[in-house]
């Protein structure tokens, strides 16, 4: 009996293990850069690898959000540093190549559209393509995020997903609205800005 079961108890504690730090977003987004039908997906692209990014670097994965965001992220990054948080942006801007490819991925990992795009949207509905959202890290920074982003207009947009935000700037006076359960049910509902 011993020896099924030991097998069993490791498969299932890996198996809850990377759910875990799946949900609570321990990952880097497309760790390194990967190719597709359309080239190479790389920085360019908003592709964020190994290093630690803040949101004053200088890489398009940050640039390229949109500039009320970006001046939101900064002043909240500064105040979660003063509480001695470290606000880091594990995604960004995505590029519409960048965003199919995660899409794709997700598929292949969830095994269908449907469930893929409860966590990852397609390259025609996501906010990281525009330029309206961020993925923060570490669980500690996207916690202090989701108490104190109200006061930057930073809302937790998705139930599924407690790092991704996006600005709400009627937060500041009315608070964020509760968050949606997941991105599937965010399309076709607009969230007042």
């Amino acid at each position: 009996m011993r020896r099924t079961t030991v097998p069993l108890v490791v498969a299932a504690t890996v198996a809850v293990g990377a759910t875990l730090a799946s949900v609570l977003g321990w990952w880097t987004v497309a760790a390194s850069p990967r190719s597709s039908s359309d080239g190479v997906i790389d920085e360019d692209d908003g592709v964020i690898g190994g290093t630690v990014v803040t949101a004053y670097d200088e890489v398009p994965a940050v640039t390229r959000l949109d500039g009320q965001l970006r001046r939101a992220l900064r002043r909240a990054a500064s105040a979660a540093a003063r509480d001695g948080i470290e606000l880091r942006v594990n995604s960004g801007w995505r590029s519409r190549a960048y965003q199919a490819q995660l899409f794709r991925d997700a598929v292949t990992t969830y095994g269908s559209e449907a469930e893929a795009a409860r966590w990852v949207a397609t390259a025609d509905t996501s906010s990281h393509v525009t330029g309206d959202a961020v993925d923060v890290g570490p669980y500690a920074a996207s916690e202090w995020l989701a108490r104190q982003g109200a006061a930057y207009g930073l809302c937790q947009t998705f139930g599924n997903e407690p790092w991704h935000f996006e600005l709400r700037p009627g937060a500041v006076d009315d608070g964020c609205p509760p968050p949606v359960t997941d991105a599937t049910h965010a399309q076709g509902i607009t969230l007042s800005r």
